[in-house]
């Protein structure tokens, strides 16, 4: 009988672009851009073979509750399953611009400057032959500065990574799953349609930083918590640091406050 083929570079310490898109692939059997199910649990059985030298028991107690808490520290946005995101900020990588966002990116409001260059229409999308100006841009920004077959690589595993539907496009609502950003209320794509639209009096696709500060005090009212003015100047800051002049457009704020974007 053939011998199970072993999962690629788990056991390393560090991980290169092209690497980690291959234990992706590898775990991601059906290509639905998770892993979950039994795929979630053959990489946490691999993982934990990988990283103690012996082999485990996924129907004992103590895997079960060990898989547990591994989920409730990586599993970001509760849903069960492994995004690409997720899977980043578990496995060791020497330098994939993707994997290390949160310490390449100064700030979500640099991250959306460089965005803004490309997607000029505000359509929530950059066409994939613009992305490897974007993140030469991006890691300029953050003083970081690869030579072109470094940003080639960068740039290739990016678009395996997002274009799954392969129609050349990127979009900035699963880009930005990378930004360090949190959010204390998040919306259905319909229920922020509603709210935005109640704001966006003119329709000119835009709210400005008052009505945003009527916006939040609404939805914390209607979602039964307490408002805290502090805790609700800090939200409303670091929104607004993704706006333009004082402009948040309905892409832009729809990447902070809704479960799953529909741009």
């Amino acid at each position: 009988m053939a011998k199970p083929q072993q999962p690629p570079y788990l056991h390393l310490a560090e991980l290169t672009a092209s690497q980690f898109l291959d234990i992706w692939n590898h775990f991601d059997t059906d290509g639905n851009g998770y892993i979950e199910g039994k795929e979630l649990e053959n990489f946490f059985r691999e993982l934990e073979v990988a990283r103690r030298g012996a082999g485990v028991d996924p129907t004992n107690a103590a895997f079960k509750e060990k898989m547990k808490e591994f989920m409730q520290k990586f599993d970001k946005n509760k849903d069960g399953r492994i995004e690409m995101s997720e899977l980043a900020q578990i496995l060791p990588t020497e330098e994939n611009f993707l994997l290390c966002f949160r310490q390449f990116v100064g700030s979500s409001a640099e991250f959306m400057a460089a965005w803004r260059r490309y997607d000029t229409d505000r359509s929530g999308y950059i066409e994939a032959n613009e992305l490897k100006g974007f993140l030469s841009d991006l890691l300029k920004k953050a003083n970081r500065h690869y030579d072109d077959k470094k940003l080639n690589e960068y740039t290739q595993t990016t678009l395996k990574i997002f274009d799954l539907n392969g129609d050349g496009k990127l979009g900035l609502s699963e880009m930005a799953r990378c930004l360090p950003i949190t959010y204390g209320i998040k919306l259905t794509s319909e229920q922020f349609n509603a709210i935005f639209t109640f704001y966006d009096k003119d329709g000119n696709g835009y709210i400005d930083e008052q009505e945003l500060d009527a916006l939040l005090r609404d939805l914390y009212e209607k979602n039964k918590k307490d408002v805290d003015t502090k805790n609700l100047d800090g939200y409303k800051k670091s929104i607004m640091a993704l706006s333009d002049g004082g402009k948040l457009y309905r892409t832009e704020l729809e990447i902070v406050l809704c479960r799953d974007p529909m741009m």
